[in-house]
């Protein structure tokens, strides 16, 4: 969901970076051929994604959720030269569409694919990151959260996506309502952990930065 009208949102586009050609080629073929397309980041939060890395220069990163690739190629834009970025999804089928453009970006060597639950990767992964992306099942955002806080390097970035959920977090919910009920109390975690200073944006369907002080 945006959270701003149509015209806008093309006014943000047409005046912000245009996305490289190999990701309008990704998210073409995404759109084709891949239920629910609009879970890829897209241009504008793919562009925002780009520019933190580019401007964190990260030797490290780590993506929970690869999806098709788009969000894992923005970040790796950033990455040092020999810097790697270490993407979990539990989806197998997605691998080809993964490899078909993860192998013309340039960046197939700094890009390691990790396939199955994500907690037990993660809790088995002995590394620390400069940037976190989350953008996996919801259910689970506070237990990842709980174990990527212990492996950021100083300073570190965590960056949380659809953390507004369409804005179902500030209506009535349902007790059976899990998600959302999960991105209420997670939005508040990272809030009051004083560890962190965050902000969330609304950016495509919320994004929010959390930096280890």
């Amino acid at each position: 969901m945006d959270f701003i009208s149509e015209k806008l949102t093309e006014y943000i586009s047409e005046n912000s970076n245009k996305e490289p050609e190999i990701l309008a080629r990704l998210n073409q073929e995404t759109y084709q051929k891949i239920l629910k397309p609009r879970m890829i980041s897209g241009h504008v939060q793919g562009r925002f994604l780009s520019t933190i890395s580019k401007m964190k220069s990260p030797s490290t990163i780590l993506e929970i959720g690869t999806y098709t690739g788009y969000g894992t190629l923005c970040l790796a834009e950033g990455l040092l030269n020999e810097g790697m970025i270490f993407t979990i999804d539990r989806n197998e089928e997605l691998l080809k569409i993964q490899n078909k453009y993860f192998e013309q970006s340039g960046k197939r060597d700094n890009i390691i694919q990790l396939t199955g639950n994500a907690i037990e990767i993660l809790k088995d992964l002995d590394k620390t990151f400069d940037i976190v992306f989350i953008d996996a099942d919801k259910e689970n955002y506070i237990e990842y959260f709980k174990i990527v806080a212990e492996k950021l390097n100083k300073n570190g970035i965590i960056i949380s996506d659809n953390v507004l959920w369409s804005g179902k977090v500030i209506e009535s919910t349902s007790k059976h309502d899990e998600e959302t009920n999960i991105l209420i109390k997670y939005n508040r975690l990272l809030n009051e952990d004083k560890r962190f200073e965050t902000i969330i944006l609304p950016i495509r369907d919320g994004l929010s930065l959390s930096r280890l002080i």
